[in-house]
């Protein structure tokens, strides 16, 4: 199974990006979205934008992500 993260691109360079992933940062490559634009939301798989997605769609999707994280978190301090 893929898990893709959605992230918010910040900066764009020729065939790379830099996105914030729930408040961290990281480059990833953007050749398979080649029309993205700073603001734009895309989905991270495996070091790489897949495609863009709707800002509805990606803060809907980060919040399940924080709940995961959430849930690990407090499972790990037990």
């Amino acid at each position: 199974m893929c898990v893709g993260v959605p992230a918010k691109v910040v900066k764009k360079n020729e065939y790379s990006a830099i996105v914030d992933v729930m408040g961290s940062q990281t480059t990833v490559g953007i050749i398979f979205v080649p029309d993205v634009n700073i603001g734009d939301y895309v989905i991270v798989h495996a070091g790489q934008a897949m495609s863009i997605v709707d800002e509805t769609y990606a803060k809907q999707s980060v919040e399940e992500w924080r709940k995961l994280v959430d849930a690990r978190n407090s499972e790990a301090i037990k």
